[in-house]
């Protein structure tokens, strides 16, 4: 599939916007180590503002970001508008997410679509370029702003659920608890639709696109792109450092300090390995005599107050050195600053040390070329992107991390041959410069959006005269809560407050059928065709008895729109039957399934579409109904369409749907009702369940909401 939109600006007008959500985001003084959500994305995602900031060929860039008011963490992260004050282009902006506090990310998923939404309010008045997503976190709310603003969706994974699944289960465990920990299922889910979305994916690694993204069904190689992260040079260079402060720490654990150190600095985090490395140092008395143990992982006051993850990692630790009687012999500070970092490179390498990083496997390994790009030789996993950054620079080797006593005997060889070392020390300098500087990165970035075809500015259609909503709320039903035929008492008490309030609230429909079935349904029921009626699954916008039909949305939606391709191939798939070209939508395909047998299932027909290179969006109706529509078209996006030609705050919005409504139609900063009490939507706290059917369930709702009270806390 190809959705990238036409034309392309001048690049010195490029307006660039990352997404980065999880973890402790700032300009400067970044806690790294902190959590397993403060690693090396958010170093990674930070160089990358900067160094596209500082390129005179791009004119601004924005870090989106979560806003956080925790008084465990720092006010900085409550700032909702940080500029760099060396670097005017570039902005961190943080918007609302959930909770105040600060939260793990795997419990930031049912919050999404809220950051969503302010996110769009803010990029409407800036004309982005286009979107660079950081993690699938970001991704789902990158594909939700690029299809909304009709721009280019650019994404790097950093990590993927499907390996790091693969990875935990051989660990030892189960699917059940990866699946309450992690919320695997639902971040693989969104992967695979990032993978369709995006016009570009980009990968530190060919070992990335070959071995982690090879096992997704949507990926597709011709919209990949190995540009490996940058490392700043300028901090971390090679250079005498015989005594940083950060040693005078070190000493405190070291009967011989002047040992050549074997250096580790990770997160606490299991799939680093850590424990592994202390087995292999613990089992090899002749490397303990040649060289001592640094363990640098993360920062700690107590580890009793960490959380469940780091807080095993760390215990683990102190036990594995008790075991082997490493005091003396091993470093384990608990304490380092973001400035020692390249201090503790300098040092272990001014002392004959080596760098190891020992993971089970690693996307690419930040830490690596920072160690390499002061001198420092390395052992890593064989496992991921280390194999690039050894194959670029050759400056160490690759380890089995599964195997203790290979990495005992290869820490003892390349510590005991002065001649290797040295050359892997000067090739490491050498080859980080070449490979894995940030301009390097940013010129290999900027070639590639330069091959991207960029966004059309989206034209704003004048209203049609008469059609502006003057009214400050809107309210939206799902067309099924007329479905069956009302109680003739609810009925009239809708249409009655729908006339009282006809100058504070506009109404409107939103209906799987095509218009004329909506409008029959309407002449049955004997009411008025309301203010908007959004019809055929959000592809159409009309408005007013006039019926005028909103022509931006459906060329907005149109981009890439492949309808005859999506009728022809419906046409040839076992088990479905579809009506005569003459009876679809422009913009829609409405098949239905007439053999079960013979037909594969929805899923299956998703796959051919992207398979086939179709952009295009499946809804179930029901079991024996489904909709292909554009990517860009959905009741949400529709709504929120509405809302900004209209001017209306989305939280001065109610939809109230029912379980068969699509996802996005109830959610975000939109107020929400979901009648009859049925379960079968993904439960979301900021969803008002209706235990009431019909139209006494939507009147429920909005009472719930105080909808109508001009004191409404809305």
């Amino acid at each position: 599939m190809d959705n990238r939109p036409e034309n392309k600006p001048d690049s010195a007008q490029l307006h660039l916007v990352l997404i980065s959500l999880h973890g402790l985001i700032r300009g400067q003084n970044l806690e790294l180590g902190r959590d397993a959500d403060t690693g090396g994305q958010i170093l990674y995602v930070v160089e990358l503002l900067r160094a596209l900031a500082a390129d005179p060929r791009v004119g601004r860039v924005d870090l989106l970001t979560r806003r956080i008011h925790d008084s465990n963490v720092a006010d900085d992260y409550a700032r909702q508008d940080e500029t760099l004050p060396d670097l005017p282009k570039a902005h961190i902006i943080r918007f609302p997410a959930g909770p105040d506090e600060y939260l793990p990310k795997e419990a930031l998923w049912p919050y999404l679509d809220g950051f969503s939404d302010h996110a769009m309010e803010y990029l409407r008045q800036q004309s982005p370029s286009l979107i660079h997503s950081h993690y699938a976190d970001a991704g789902y709310v990158g594909m939700r702003l690029a299809l909304q603003l009709g721009v280019p969706l650019v994404h790097t994974g950093h990590s993927l659920g499907r390996s790091k699944r693969q990875s935990l289960l051989a660990s030892g465990e189960s699917e059940r608890t990866l699946e309450k920990k992690y919320r695997l299922s639902q971040r693989i889910r969104v992967e695979e639709e990032i993978l369709a979305t995006a016009s570009l994916i980009i990968t530190s690694t060919q070992d990335e696109i070959d071995r982690q993204y090879g096992m997704y069904d949507w990926a597709n190689a011709e919209r990949m792109r190995v540009i490996p992260p940058g490392v700043n040079v300028s901090r971390f260079e090679p250079g005498p450092q015989p005594s940083p402060p950060i040693s005078t720490e070190l000493r405190r654990f070291l009967r011989a300090p002047q040992k050549p150190p074997i250096l580790a600095l990770s997160r606490p985090d299991e799939r680093k390995n850590i424990a592994g490395l202390i087995h292999a140092y613990g089992q090899n008395p002749d490397l303990q005599a040649r060289a001592n143990l640094v363990i640098v992982a993360g920062t700690r006051e107590d580890i009793r107050d960490m959380t469940a993850g780091p807080r095993r990692v760390l215990t683990e630790i102190l036990l594995l050195i008790d075991r082997y009687d490493l005091y003396g012999r091993a470093a384990y500070p608990r304490h380092h600053r973001p400035e020692d970092v390249p201090d503790l490179y300098r040092w272990a390498a001014g002392l004959g040390g080596v760098f190891i990083n020992p993971a089970l496997t690693e996307p690419f390994g930040l830490t690596l070329i920072e160690a390499a790009a002061c001198g420092l030789p390395i052992l890593a996993t064989e496992n991921g992107g280390p194999k690039d950054i050894i194959a670029n620079c050759q400056n160490g080797v690759l380890i089995d991390p599964l195997s203790t006593e290979e990495i005992g005997e290869k820490l003892l060889s390349m510590l005991s041959d002065k001649t290797i070392w040295q050359s892997y020390a000067k090739n490491g300098i050498a080859g980080v410069r070449r490979y894995y500087s940030w301009q390097t990165h940013v010129d290999h970035y900027l070639t590639a959006l330069d091959e991207l075809p960029h966004a059309v500015p989206q034209q704003q259609e004048s209203i049609p005269t008469g059609k502006r909503i003057t009214a400050d709320r809107l309210l939206f039903l799902g067309a099924r809560l007329l479905d069956p035929a009302p109680i003739p008492e609810q009925q009239e008490e809708l249409v009655a407050l729908l006339h009282r309030q006809r100058r504070k609230m506009a109404f409107g429909l939103v209906s799987f059928r095509p218009l004329h079935e909506l409008l029959t349904l309407l002449k049955q029921r004997r009411m008025n065709v309301p203010d908007i009626l959004i019809t055929r699954g959000g592809t159409q916008i009309h408005y007013g008895a006039s019926l005028s039909r909103d022509q931006g949305w459906s060329r907005h939606i149109g981009v890439d729109w492949q309808g005859d391709r999506v009728y022809d191939l419906l046409a040839e798939t076992p088990g479905v039957q579809i009506v005569g070209r003459s009876g679809q939508g422009f913009y829609a395909v409405h098949g239905f399934i007439h053999d079960n047998a013979e037909f594969a299932g929805l899923a299956a027909l998703n796959d051919q579409l992207r398979n086939n290179d179709i952009p295009g969006r499946l809804i179930a109706l029901n079991p024996q109904e489904f909709l292909v529509v554009p990517q860009r078209a959905s009741f949400g996006f529709a709504i929120r369409y509405v809302a900004d030609r209209h001017d209306i705050a989305l939280n001065h919005i109610l939809v109230i749907g029912s379980a068969y409504a699509d996802l996005d139609l109830l959610g975000g900063n939109i107020l929400a009702a979901q009648v009859g009490g049925e379960k079968d939507l993904q439960q979301h706290e900021d969803i008002y369940q209706s235990q009431a059917s019909g139209l006494p369930g939507a009147m429920e709702a909005i009472t719930h909401y105080d909808f109508l009270s001009n004191n409404a806390a809305i």
